[in-house]
């Protein structure tokens, strides 16, 4: 149940990182400067987590955390020439995000699919204990 819980919660933020993805394709500026930068989630293995800093261990041992959301290191801007546009260089030029909205739905989708293959199987999980449960009364 642990397991489908943290699979759950990874694929969630995953989810709304492509979200963040897809809303941002266009924004030309950021209050870092600059156009937005694709983000991506890194995921670790519970596993790597088994013991704390003080070397006991977990009671967590399986399944997956979303440890971070980073900008995506391969995504470099897109210069598109509009010399009337506000965000424009001296050349005209507009840096745009390299968010690409098919993969990025495609992400998506996948990333809603392992959501649901978590959700069913904390489901079947919750559904075996309850009839346990009922067989022991």
């Amino acid at each position: 149940m642990r397991i489908a819980s943290t699979g759950l919660n990874a694929e969630r933020t995953r989810i709304d990182t492509i979200a963040e993805n897809i809303a941002n394709a266009r924004t030309t500026r950021t209050e870092e400067g600059g156009p937005y930068r694709r983000k991506v989630v890194i995921f670790e293995p519970l596993l790597m987590n088994a013991v704390d800093a003080h070397g006991r261990k977990r009671e967590e041992v399986g399944g997956v955390i979303a440890a971070r959301v980073v900008p995506d290191p391969t995504a470099k801007p897109q210069y598109i020439r509009e010399p009337g546009h506000p965000d424009a260089d001296e050349n005209g030029m507009v840096a745009y995000p390299s968010v690409n909205t098919v993969l990025e739905m495609s992400d998506l989708i996948t990333a809603m699919r392992a959501y649901e293959a978590n959700l069913k199987a904390q489901e079947s999980f919750m559904r075996m204990a309850e009839r346990a449960l009922r067989i022991l009364n």
